[in-house]
């Protein structure tokens, strides 16, 4: 059986991952979308945060093996996550170096962040300035970037579509 194709959004916080996620599974009818935010909802349903009852594992490992569990099986993905530190990035590059993945950079300036991050109400404020001082900045080797502020996400789809279609 051959491997399902892997699209990785590698971006911050608001940034517009999931957004750009919906429009490619409307335009790739044969891929599901899996988030990080989902794998975190998980974990926390299992954990007692108030009785200090932890997983000791990052969601990212079981995000990662889980991407490679439905590559595996021929599963096509698109994974939108956040590779915010070296831990995770390495783990990343560790568990899918010889899977067959698109990785993408999605960027948006800092300010227009701050605004996404405002009008949601459901991040902390400075969230994605935060994460900026890593994601980004580790010499990623994007095969697509891409820009939510400077485009639509349909644009910025159909960047990736044309990537995905080569």
């Amino acid at each position: 059986m051959n491997r399902g194709q892997i699209i990785v959004l590698n971006g911050v916080s608001s940034s517009g991952k999931s957004s750009l996620s919906k429009e490619l599974v409307k335009l790739l009818p044969n891929y599901f979308h899996l988030s990080i935010d989902d794998f975190d909802l998980v974990i926390e349903k299992m954990e007692d945060r108030d009785r200090g009852r932890l997983i000791p594992v990052p969601t990212e490992y079981f995000f990662h093996r889980t991407i490679q569990m439905f590559s595996d099986k021929g599963v096509n993905l698109i994974a939108d996550q956040i590779l915010h530190n070296k831990e995770t990035l390495d783990d990343f590059h560790q568990t899918l170096n010889d899977y067959p993945v698109l990785f993408v950079g999605v960027h948006c300036s800092k300010e227009e962040l701050s605004r996404r991050e405002n009008a949601r109400g459901d991040r902390h404020s400075c969230l994605a300035a935060s994460q900026l001082t890593f994601v980004h900045q580790q010499n990623e080797k994007y095969d697509v970037e891409v820009n939510t502020e400077d485009s639509t996400i349909k644009e910025c789809a159909e960047k990736i579509l044309a990537y995905v279609k080569k």
